[in-house]
């Protein structure tokens, strides 16, 4: 029994709760089935499909605290685990960045859950996969693909009156595509909530596409260039400026918010001001939980607006040590975009980049947001308007903040990696070096 009604996990809740000795207890309950499927070389190699359950609990005696979490749910069971918690919590040292449990808490109902994605089974699962190799094998290309799709819950409730449930589902789909000599490579994937939303057909010709178009890819020399970022090319970049508006971090001179001397830069222009990026659980596309990692209750809030930075994520200590609000961290951001599609970006582009996607990216400077990494899958070379040839990979050394002083054009934002960013044309981008990687 991997998915519990909300009947039967607040009973579950309230039963560890009555059992519980210490000053505060928090018990979490979460569970599902991920399922999966991956194949390589046009060949399925693997499938599966979990059920898992499992319940924590956290035990308090002023600021010191114990966990314990089992996938036993019968009375003694739960007995021993909530005598475990408070064993470990009485022998804890103390946290001196304790905050005690939230009361009550109104958490709005989420659209996370979707019936489609919920009715998944092996067979939906192996026809995806023949719907993604057929086509490559028709056109003598080589596909290697992974689906996985979760249907699950999660409950939470605590001593102090606090409860909270909320289904949710996910599918997420991605597939490299090779031409027959491996000199040719594409990519795409997508994920959603809603199975329903997932053609399997259309992302695997997408990747099929660039496969072909790839081919024998020439070698350019490296420089600055007008670059075009698909959306995942984008968020590989700009999901790194997003996660990291921490108010502490930048309180502590650590990050790239920090004001030398001290301070943040809260409240200044920071980018071009078509830049707003906001976070909405109630999202359409990229709906979430309605609450924080801390048990707040998340609503929508602006980040970035014109370019301003309105605000930080505040942990609930960071918050009182500094006499503010807490701000909760969201599960996932949208960046607004603009009106040109990314054919008009090639297009109006007199000499450019096309990029799909970005990997091995990694920090070279934390408080400048300078990141070094790769292209990958599909890089091209646009000239007087249009796709001229394949172009051998690059190494880049950028930051997200540069980028995003150096828009020319964006479009309507996707859903890529949770997160809703749209294709950008970034002038004067930072290419170092060759790779011979395709």
């Amino acid at each position: 029994m991997a998915i519990l009604t909300q009947e039967q996990a607040k009973a579950i809740i309230d039963k560890v709760l009555s059992y519980a000795k210490a000053d505060e207890t928090e018990v979490t309950i979460s569970g599902g089935r991920t399922g999966n499927i991956r194949y390589a070389r046009n060949t399925v190699n693997t499938s599966g499909e979990t059920n898992e359950l499992s319940l924590s609990i956290t035990s308090v005696y002023g600021k010191k605290s114990g966990s314990t979490s089992i996938n036993e749910l019968d009375d003694e069971s739960l007995k021993r685990a909530v005598s475990r918690a408070e064993e470990i919590a009485a022998l804890a040292p103390e946290n001196p960045e304790y905050m005690p449990m939230l009361g009550p808490q109104n958490y709005a109902p989420s659209k996370t859950f979707a019936k489609a994605t919920d009715s998944i089974n092996p067979d939906y699962r192996a026809q995806l996969a023949v719907d993604s190799i057929k086509p490559c094998v028709d056109n003598n290309l080589t596909a290697a693909g992974y689906l996985e799709d979760f249907s699950g819950f999660v409950a939470t409730g605590n001593s102090k009156g606090l409860f909270g449930y909320n289904q949710s589902t996910s599918v997420d789909f991605t597939v490299t595509v090779r031409s027959a000599d491996g000199t040719g490579s594409g990519y795409a994937g997508r994920d959603f909530n809603d199975a329903a939303l997932l053609n399997a057909g259309q992302v695997t010709n997408l990747a099929a596409q660039k496969a072909m178009a790839s081919v024998n890819a020439q070698a350019i020399e490296p420089g600055k260039y007008t670059v075009i970022l698909e959306p995942m090319a984008a968020n590989d970049l700009l999901r790194l400026l997003a996660s990291g508006m921490d108010a502490r971090s930048a309180d502590e001179g650590r990050s790239f918010l920090s004001k030398k001397g001290g301070g943040t830069k809260l409240g200044e222009k920071l980018f071009d001001e078509r830049v707003t990026i906001y976070s909405d659980p109630a999202h359409p596309d990229i709906p979430a939980a309605p609450w924080s990692g801390e048990g707040f209750p998340l609503e929508k809030t602006t980040w970035v607006e014109n370019g301003i930075v309105k605000n930080m994520f505040y942990s609930r200590y960071w918050a009182q040590k500094q006499g503010v609000q807490v701000v909760p961290r969201p599960q996932g951001f949208i960046f607004a975009g603009g009106d040109q599609s990314l054919a008009d970006m090639i297009r109006n582009t007199e000499r450019g980049i096309l990029v799909t996607r970005f990997w091995y990216i990694r920090a070279v400077d934390p408080q400048t947001l300078l990141y070094t990494g790769l292209t990958r899958d599909g890089t091209f070379y646009i000239e007087n308007g249009q796709i001229k040839f394949p172009v051998k990979n690059f190494r880049f050394n950028e930051s997200p903040i540069i980028m995003l002083n150096n828009i020319e054009a964006m479009g309507k934002p996707e859903r890529t990696g949770g997160n809703m960013v749209p294709p950008m044309k970034i002038r004067d981008f930072t290419f170092t070096s060759l790779s011979d990687a395709v």
